[in-house]
């Protein structure tokens, strides 16, 4: 009851999950249970890594994570889903022609952004909490008015509706393929929770504690798997919404939760709402991948981070390059690369730096000097 942070599915399972059951013309829903054990012991490496944790604390997170890696980390997991935001807001991409009709998903597009933006600084008192959702509901209607929405599903669905509930399967090639997942779960979940902290301007690294906050991302997971839905992760749409609207109470997200499972039972509410296009929920995205790479820098700022310190330079320029390059390196059928492979690399290169300075051997000669 500490720790605001709202658990959604995670999209890091999306590639290794494929790989199960297939995709399009291949898709094998038959073969989804496997894909549910793999999520469970997922679940289950989590919880380990949160004991891990608690046997031998947070300390070391300083030192193999200091402010001109975590900061630019941060700001990573903004950036790598800006081109989401745009693909799903309908925007032209390069290298991808524009369709015919797509200029009635930019509109509405610019009309949600727009007012999100504009609402975010103008909107006063009780619309000051509220303009992400006023901006759904505005966007929403421009998609209604350009045809853009189908309600046959809102108008056929039955008022109560039954999820589909389904038990894991236990395979040891399933669960290796899955594994590997589990990493960029516990690496979103550290850079959320650092980022959420300077946000709610509490440490909740040390209260309630990283190894707590994991062992409910841990136990949700497993949750998850055991009931035939999907790996949770904190999620960093929700960290843009509480920078917006400054609402950080655990109580307001509880009751989030709870009305999103409510919800899952009832048919024509999760008709209307899967009938949201993607042009508007990427209409409010593209303003919360930004409030998210932004609370990055705000990290260097208020750390005061040195950038006349080579080290410093050094280690957020190759973080930031790794993350955005789109080099990978492959773990057996999984692809380590974007926010995992920066983390890792910002991890190893961190404590490399912090040897080198126990052994006084970098220097703090200025860049303006060299």
């Amino acid at each position: 009851g500490k720790a605001p942070a709202f658990l959604g599915s995670s999209f890091a399972f999306l590639a290794p999950v494929a790989l199960i059951i297939g995709s399009g013309d291949t898709l094998d829903v038959s073969k989804y249970p496997l894909a549910l054990g793999g999520f469970v012991v997922v679940g289950v490496a989590i919880c380990l890594v949160a004991l891990i944790i608690k046997l031998f604390g947070t300390k070391w997170i300083d030192v193999i994570l200091p402010p001109a890696a975590m900061g630019p980390i941060v700001a990573l997991i903004g950036l790598t889903l800006a081109g989401t935001a745009a693909s799903s807001g309908g925007l032209p991409i390069v290298g991808v022609a524009l369709r015919g009709g797509q200029y009635k998903e930019i509109i509405v597009f610019l009309v949600t952004l727009l007012v999100a933006v504009f609402g975010s600084v103008l909107f006063k008192k009780f619309f000051a909490v509220i303009p992400i959702l006023i901006a759904i509901i505005v966007g929403y209607i421009t998609a209604v008015a350009f045809g853009l929405v189908d309600f046959s599903t809102v108008t056929s669905a039955s008022i109560f509706s039954l999820p589909d509930f389904r038990a894991p399967k236990f395979d040891v090639a399933a669960i290796l393929t899955i594994l590997p997942a589990a990493l960029v779960v516990v690496t979103e979940h550290i850079g959320h929770q650092m980022v959420t902290s300077k946000i709610v301007d509490r440490d909740l690294i040390k209260d309630p504690g990283l190894h707590r906050t994991l062992l409910g991302d841990g136990l949700s997971t497993i949750i998850s798997g055991f009931t035939g839905a999907v790996p949770t992760t904190t999620y960093g749409e929700n960290i843009g919404v509480m920078a917006i609207t400054k609402v950080y109470s655990v109580w307001v997200i509880g009751g989030a939760a709870v009305i999103s499972i409510l919800i899952a039972f009832i048919g024509p509410v999760s008709a209307f709402i899967q009938s949201i296009p993607w042009c508007v929920i990427g209409g409010v995205s593209f303003m919360l991948y930004g409030m998210i790479a932004a609370s990055g820098l705000r990290l260097l700022v208020e750390a005061k981070v040195d950038y006349s310190r080579s080290r410093n330079l050094v280690l957020t320029s190759v973080v930031f390059v790794t993350g955005l390059s789109g080099a990978y390196i492959p773990i057996g059928s999984y692809q380590l690369s974007g926010l995992t492979l920066a983390t890792i690399v910002g991890m190893v290169l961190g404590l490399v730096m912090f040897i080198l300075d126990k052994l006084k051997l970098t220097n703090d000669i200025e860049v303006s000097d060299k």
